[in-house]
Formats: structure tokens, sequence, C-alpha cells
């Protein structure tokens, strides 16, 4: 098998633009949440989430690309730009065959959706519909718009996991370098659902936070009064790399990905296992194929986004992988500040990971003031600020709706 590293990171979120502002931003303990802008929210439950600020896409991309797309799309095309630039990578003297990308989304043109009906009905039910319509709106358009936009002709396609989707991602792209199928592949996932109908969804479920007089500590991973996620929104693009061509090529290696496993709960549509068996197997699987053991992580970037059942059920698998007594496995849950960006958490979760592992630093849970009773004593779990710690390895976990669990291991580079 080959051994799969990563050169190239962008990041899209609440916090920041680039890697660099989000990675900053964690570590301070900023949080992302503010009022809807997107649209009137007044009558809807909550009225807050963790939009992108100052987006401008035209740094970016062309108008035709910006013209022709969702802004889901337009995200990806924006981190991924970053990422390849970050990775230094000369795309035009390598075979185009040789470089793919596998993208995730959960939602994919919700927006263009939304809009596209709403025209309709104004329209008194005549079929006027924008000729890019649905190309603006199908899922796997982000992978489709990197490869076009760069001339990548291997493995495209686009996952689909809910929560889990760009776990599901970056792990494909692995195995596909794993087995020899591609060199390089541009990984990750991108999503935009603050809409009025994502909200209004999302809500109609009770999964939202509708803290609206305290939006800024809304989402509270782990604590005992937390009462929903917030929504979030971004990308996440990793250059996921063969390591001997990384290495002949001189280039900047993160982190190599050691581990990566996927689950099912195979038990409820909405809620995870109470007892975490489908999480604690994947993180399993993930720690076996890494040859490790929990207790040989640093950092766990938790998928903690902050909903009673969810954030209880995964402390009870990571428990379960470890002693008794209190370990020195850090956790924490970042979504405190990002809020959870759905097909895009995962993606990053994992440069968060990497960062970690860098800069050996734990980033913090902001907002939890309370840890809930039930969670197990024997857990290390950051709160309030970030630590410095040596991070060798990291673990990343993401669950879906469907009972979809990824566990991602990533490793500090050794010859």
């Amino acid at each position: 098998m080959n051994r799969v590293v990563v050169t190239g990171m962008g990041a899209l979120s609440s916090l920041g633009n680039n890697v660099e502002d989000n990675w900053s931003s964690i570590v301070s303990g900023k949080s992302g949440s503010n009022l809807i802008t997107r649209f009137n929210s007044e009558l809807f439950k909550t009225k807050f989430a963790c939009e992108i600020q100052d987006f401008d896409p035209g740094q970016r991309l062309a108008h035709n690309e910006i013209r022709k797309s969702d802004l889901f799309t337009q995200y990806g095309l924006y981190s991924a730009d970053e990422a390849i630039e970050d990775s230094n990578i000369d795309i035009a003297k390598m075979d185009p065959f040789d470089i793919g990308v596998i993208w995730g989304s959960g939602q994919g043109g919700m927006g263009t959706f939304e809009e596209e009906v709403k025209n309709y009905t104004l329209n008194n039910n005549t079929p006027r519909f924008n000729p890019f319509f649905i190309p603006k709106l199908i899922a796997n358009m982000a992978s489709g718009m990197i490869s076009i936009k760069y001339g990548l002709m291997g493995i495209n396609y686009t996952a689909v996991s809910a929560c889990a989707t760009s776990n599901t991602a970056i792990m494909d792209a692995f195995n596909y370098i794993r087995l020899g199928k591609a060199k390089v592949i541009v990984t990750g996932g991108s999503e935009a659902p603050i809409t009025e109908a994502s909200i209004g969804g999302f809500n109609a479920m009770r999964a939202l936070s509708t803290n609206n007089d305290n939006y800024e500590t809304a989402s509270k991973p782990f604590d005992s009064g937390r009462d929903g996620f917030v929504m979030g929104e971004g990308a996440g693009a990793l250059i996921l790399e063969d390591y001997d061509h990384a290495i002949k090529r001189g280039a900047k290696i993160y982190a190599e990905i050691v581990g990566a496993a996927m689950t099912a709960d195979a038990y409820h549509m909405t809620s995870t296992h109470p007892e975490g068996l489908g999480a604690f197997q994947a993180m399993k699987f993930a720690l076996d194929e890494a040859g490790i053991k929990m207790s040989e992580v640093n950092y766990i970037n938790a998928h903690a986004t902050s909903t009673s059942v969810g954030d209880l059920s995964e402390v009870l698998a990571i428990s379960k992988h470890l002693e008794e007594k209190k370990n020195k496995v850090y956790i924490s849950g970042t979504k405190s500040m990002t809020g959870h960006l759905l097909g895009a958490a995962g993606a990053i979760a994992a440069i968060l990971c990497m960062k970690s592992i860098e800069d050996n630093i734990i980033p913090p849970t902001i907002n939890t003031e309370q840890l809930d009773e039930k969670i197990p004593n024997n857990l290390n779990i950051v709160l309030k600020d970030s630590i410095d710690a040596k991070v060798q390895y990291a673990l990343s976990n993401t669950f879906g709706f469907g009972g979809h669990n990824a566990s991602i291991v990533f490793k500090k580079l050794i010859n």
C-alpha cells in the first residue's frame, strides 16, 4: 500500500476566509455566531447562525464561474484554489489523469433550489426555469467544476453521508491513492445551508439551538444546558498526495493519514446510537489500521455538535477506548466556534487536526460552563482556552443522519 500525506489546505468559515485566519480564531477561542442576514428570520425559531463574513468570490473565481454556480460550489472552488496554491504543485507538469477530485456536500445547491421554486410560484407556476438550475443544484457540481477549472481528469465524484460527508470523501481519496489509482486528489467538502428551508427544516426537527438572546455562546458542546447546534457554512479543502510523489517534488507535508474507517449505527434516521456502538467501532477500525491504541492519540476533534444525544453517545464511545482513570488524550469541540458545517464539517475538522499537529496546540471548547453529569470522568475535555501540548496523533470524528460514522487518524510525519 502507498503512503498518503496532506500537502495543501484551504479553509472558509465564519471565522476566516483562509486557513491561517481560521486557525488564529480557533486558537483564540472566537465565536463565529451572529444574527442571520441572508433572509428575514423574524418568524423563525432560530435567528442566528455562523455566516461567512466579507466573502468575495471574485478574489479567486472568474465571473463565469460565479454566475454558473451555487454558493456551495463557489465555497468549494474558493477553498480548493487556496489548497492547490498552498501545495505548490505544478499541475501543468503532471499527467492530468493522475489527479482527481473527491468532494462532499450534504445538501448541494439548496439556495438555488429555493430561489427557482419561489420564482416558479411567483410566476403563476409558469415553467421559466434558469438554464443553470439543475447544474447549480446537483451536489456533484463542486467536484465537477474543480476538475474543469484545473483540468484534472482523474477520479471525480461526490460523496454524500450527511454530516459525515467530508470524512467519507477524505477516506475515499486516501484509499484510492493507497491503491495506486491516483497520485494526487483534491478532497474535502462545502456547504451553504443558511437558507430558509434549511433553518426551518432543522427547526422543525428541534435540532437547532433557539437561544436567540445569547447567540454568541449558543453552541456549547458537552454542556448540561446545550439545546441544539448552531448552523455553520463554508468549505475545507485538502490536497492528498502519494508520499513518494510528494517527497520527490519537495512538497511541504502537514501530516500523514494512517487510518480511516466508516461504520453504520443501523439504529435511527436522525439519532445516534445512545451507547455509541457504531462510533466506537469506527474509531477502533481507524486506530487498528493506524496500528495504535486510543491512549496514544494526543488530540481528538470531536463531532460534538452541541446536541443532547449526539454529544453523549460520542463521549461514551471514546471513554470505552480508554482506561478508567483520567487520560492524557485531549478532546475538544470546535463547533462551539465554527458552528456545524454539515457536509463540510469533517474537512474543517481535518484541517484543525493538522494545524494542531503542526503547532502543538490543542484548540478549546468554548461556551461550555457545566459539563453534563453523564459524561464519563475519565475524559480530558479542553474548555475555554487552548493549551500547548505535543501532538503526534490526532483523530477526527464525524457522524451523520442515517447512522453514518467516519473516523480518520492523522500522524505527524516520520520519514
